[in-house]
């Protein structure tokens, strides 16, 4: 009886272990993303922006990724790139600064993966600063964080 007790709470720890990402943190001058639960860091990967990634993004077209609080809104696995999550940008406070500068702000911001189709492989990546905005990691690591995140999941992406 207390080896099977023993089994089970072996088990139970273990299950654990593939926790789900609660809370993301992109920190663009460092070039990083970190996935969190209940505080602790689950995975941290190297990742690429948008082609102008000083600064938050103000308008459609800047190459700039954004700067705020916002969350992952839809998971897409048809896209032309290996698998997205769709970001919430623009929130109300982008669209607000936008249309006071009397520009479009954008949108369809994503993390993905590298493209489909016209991948070449020493322009996409972790060196080049080469998406429209969005945040760029590999397969690989997309894949990881696609299998443990859910819609609605914040993230911070910061300075």
């Amino acid at each position: 009886m207390k080896s099977v007790l023993f089994f089970l709470l072996f088990f139970a720890k273990h299950l654990g272990a593939s926790e789900n990402i609660d809370f993301i943190i992109v920190n663009k001058e460092k070039r990083d993303i970190t996935m969190y639960n209940k505080g602790k860091v689950l995975k941290k990967f190297k990742i690429s922006l948008g082609f102008e990634p000083i600064g938050t993004k103000i308008k459609k077209g800047d190459g700039k990724t954004p700067e705020g609080l916002y969350f992952i809104e839809d998971k897409i696995s048809k896209s032309s790139f290996f698998l997205a999550l769709k970001v919430s940008y623009p929130n109300p406070w982008d669209i607000r600064r936008a249309l006071e500068l009397n520009y479009h702000p954008g949108g369809q911001i994503m993390i993905h993966g590298v493209p489909n189709t016209g991948y070449d492989r020493s322009y996409h990546n972790l060196d080049n600063d080469w998406t429209e905005g969005c945040i760029a990691i590999s397969n690989q690591q997309m894949l990881k964080i696609w299998k443990k995140i859910s819609l609605g999941t914040p993230i911070l992406i910061k300075k």
